[in-house]
């Protein structure tokens, strides 16, 4: 007998109330800039000659009335240095992104602040010497440039022994930036120059295919499209990542060589590893952290809007403290190998507290089965299945908590699934929290307010795994193999989802669904705009199970009595 559990996610309630709470954001985003103090200096489009004879240029922040030596802090991005708000007929012109990715809490930063820069004031007011670089082709500097290269390193590698030698400076440099002012740290990082003594990426995947470009296997041609048409606009650069991307659908070897090799990473590591980023830079970041030959290796984990805790108190007091250690060589404690902020709710933390890895030692790893009704089950069930239309519904299944409950880290869905007259067919699958028979909204990439606790996704042709990179809890798949889906075909298919860390009360449900389309809605009002991924474009998936081929969802339980 087959039972229809079915479900339409992107027609969840709440999206009168979002949006208008979205449109007054764009508005009025709640952004504070302050003027650079009297206290601060700053050397404009300072040049550096590059072996190759091309210049690139940087803005130098100091504090006033010093000579050092100081120790740098180095960011380093292609959207223009000098791209920073100014103040019109008395107020202030943000940049765009502040008003388009709503920024659900306040956040205060000065008029020389570049996009995703760290705050020169601030951190000059705080003893160092700050630099904000224009990456070849970029901004003020010559050539051109390659976004996420081995040549890109190369230049930075070199700004760095540049800095280090200055009058002003200790000869000790760090970087610290989010996003691309992230990823710009990976591959320099993994060359090692002597005076580069730590690295803060804050929110930076480190596998362009697999975290973001074609996650799963499936195109991204929303925010990457947006991404790569400004990117090109306001750099001039050799290649056209738009173009070049399509001649690669599989992960061969030209993405390889946009991918860093982590474990050449031996500096001190501060990885900021959100789990509101599931789109761009969750994934990548816990991989990172997971991955670095770093032996000081520190994660930061939050599930809070990106630039609000960036430029927050909090944030800004674990970097400073980083830095202190690794850059000052002051006598400060190390931090904790993992900070964990675990939230039941959008706007509410449940608990912040230290941990030494990820997944969690002790993690209480459970298989919980579909089910026939509708629900997931924690023993068994008898043999069933579901069909849906992979454009039009989804799957859902369900499984109430009987008492309070943690769930930290990743998710892997296991699915015995087979479709029929699906021209190359996608599957997206989400975990969603309910309580009182209503969705409970957590932040997600692009400032969107309504996600999903964690999510995953994969064509189907791209099944494949690699034996080689995945583990026990987190599956990968290589990308490289086209196995074409036949019409009737059995499959077993394992999809990871994000990491996560939730607190479920009792009463309260995960519920997972399963679409062959994205399951949030993209109007950019209510929706996750501008997240778009390519769809499944016709025909029907059937999800089976029974005791010798179940299909499950594994879910992380931490333990009650040895979570802290």
């Amino acid at each position: 007998m087959e039972t229809k559990p079915i479900d339409r996610p992107w027609k969840r309630p709440g999206a009168a109330a979002y949006a208008r709470g979205r449109r007054a954001a764009l508005f009025r985003p709640p952004v504070t800039v302050y003027e650079m103090a009297a206290d601060v200096k700053k050397d404009e489009d300072v040049p550096v000659k590059m072996r190759d004879g091309v210049t690139l240029r940087l803005n130098l922040f100091r504090p006033a009335g010093t000579d050092g030596p100081l120790p740098v802090l180095l960011s380093a991005h292609p959207y223009g240095k000098d791209s920073v708000a100014k103040k019109k007929r008395g107020k202030w012109s943000l940049n765009p992104q502040f008003r388009i990715m709503n920024q659900p809490a306040p956040l205060r930063i000065s008029n020389q602040t570049s996009w995703e820069a760290p705050d020169p004031v601030w951190w000059a007011q705080q003893g160092f010497a700050v630099i904000n670089l224009d990456t070849r082709g970029g901004g003020h500097s010559e050539g051109r440039g390659d976004l996420l290269s081995d040549e890109e390193a190369d230049d930075l590698s070199q700004v760095i022994a540049w800095a280090a030698e200055q009058s002003w400076s200790s000869g000790r440099v760090g970087m610290l930036g989010v996003s691309y002012l992230a990823l710009s740290q990976y591959k320099v990082a993994a060359l090692n120059p002597p005076a580069l003594k730590a690295i803060c990426p804050w929110e930076g995947f480190t596998d362009a295919y697999r975290d973001f470009f074609t996650p799963g296997g499936v195109v991204e041609n929303g925010f990457a499209r947006v991404w790569l048409f400004l990117t090109n606009r306001v750099a001039k650069l050799n290649i056209n990542l738009a173009v070049e991307r399509k001649k690669h659908p599989l992960r061969d070897e030209w993405w390889e060589k946009l991918t860093p090799d982590l474990s050449k990473i031996t500096v001190p590591i501060l990885e900021c590893t959100s789990f509101s980023d599931d789109n761009l830079h969750s994934v990548g970041s816990m991989r990172a952290f997971q991955n670095v030959g770093s032996v000081h290796r520190h994660a930061y984990t939050h599930r809070g809007p990106k630039w609000a805790t960036f430029y927050g108190e909090q944030a800004r007091a674990h970097q400073l403290q980083f830095f202190d250690r690794h850059l000052r060589e002051k006598d400060v404690s190390e931090l904790p190998a993992m900070r964990l902020e675990i939230r039941d709710r959008l706007d509410h933390i449940a608990e912040v507290r230290d941990e030494q890895e990820w997944p969690l030692a002790r993690t209480d790893w459970r298989r919980l089965h579909l089910s026939r009704d509708g629900r997931l089950t924690e023993s068994p069930t008898k043999p069933g299945s579901v069909s849906f239309d992979l454009k039009r519904n989804a799957a859902s299944f369900e499984y109430r908590f009987d008492e309070e409950t943690e769930l930290s880290g990743p998710m892997t869905l296991r699915l015995q699934v087979s479709t029929e007259q699906a021209a190359d067919p996608r599957l997206f699958v989400g975990v969603e929290k309910w309580s009182q028979s209503k969705p409970v909204s957590f932040e997600g990439s692009y400032g969107y307010g309504r996600d999903s606790i964690a999510q995953g996704r994969l064509r189907l042709a791209l099944r494949e795994l690699d034996t080689a990179l995945s583990t026990p809890h987190q599956p990968e798949h290589t990308f490289r193999t086209l196995q074409p889906v036949r019409d009737g075909e059995q499959m077993e298919v394992l999809i990871p989802l994000s990491s996560s860390a939730t607190l479920f009360h009792s009463g309260e449900s995960i519920r997972l669904v399963i679409a062959g389309r994205y399951l949030q809605p993209r109007n950019p009002l209510f929706g996750h705009f501008p997240t778009h991924y390519e769809p499944s474009k016709t025909g029907k998936a059937t999800i089976t199970w029974n005791p010798n081929r179940p299909s499950t969802l594994e879910i992380p339980v931490i333990p009650p009595k040895l979570r802290g």
